[in-house]
C-alpha cells in the first residue's frame, strides 16, 4: 500500500459510513487489504489496478460508496475514523 496520508482516512471513514454497523470493520481491513494488492499491481504492471485503483487508501475506498464527510463530533463519524485508522495500523503491524 501506498503512503496513508490524511485524504486517504477522511476517505476510508466516508466510505464506511456507507456501511451498516455490524460490517464495517470487515469493510475497513478489505479497503487496506485492497490497496495493497493494488499496489503490487501497479508496481507490477505499471497501471492501476482496474477495480482497486492507483494502490492508495484513497482510491480503494472511492471503488465503492461513499457517504458525504460529517464533523469531527459526530460519533458515528468518529468511530469510521478510527476504524479506518486501526485498520491501517493493523496492517503496518501484520508486515
Amino acid at each position: 500500500m501506498r503512503p496513508v496520508l490524511h485524504g486517504d482516512v477522511i476517505c476510508a471513514a466516508c466510505a464506511l459510513l456507507a456501511v451498516p454497523r455490524g460490517m464495517r470493520w470487515r469493510q475497513a481491513r478489505e479497503m487496506v487489504t485492497q490497496a495493497d494488492a493494488a499496489d503490487r499491481y501497479r508496481r507490477h504492471f505499471g497501471r492501476a489496478h482496474p477495480d482497486w485503483g492507483n494502490g492508495t487508501l484513497m482510491a480503494a475506498a472511492l471503488s465503492r460508496p461513499v457517504a458525504p464527510e460529517r464533523r469531527l463530533d459526530d460519533p458515528d463519524y468518529a468511530d469510521c475514523l478510527i476504524l479506518a485508522l486501526e485498520a491501517v495500523r493493523l496492517r503496518h503491524r501484520e508486515r
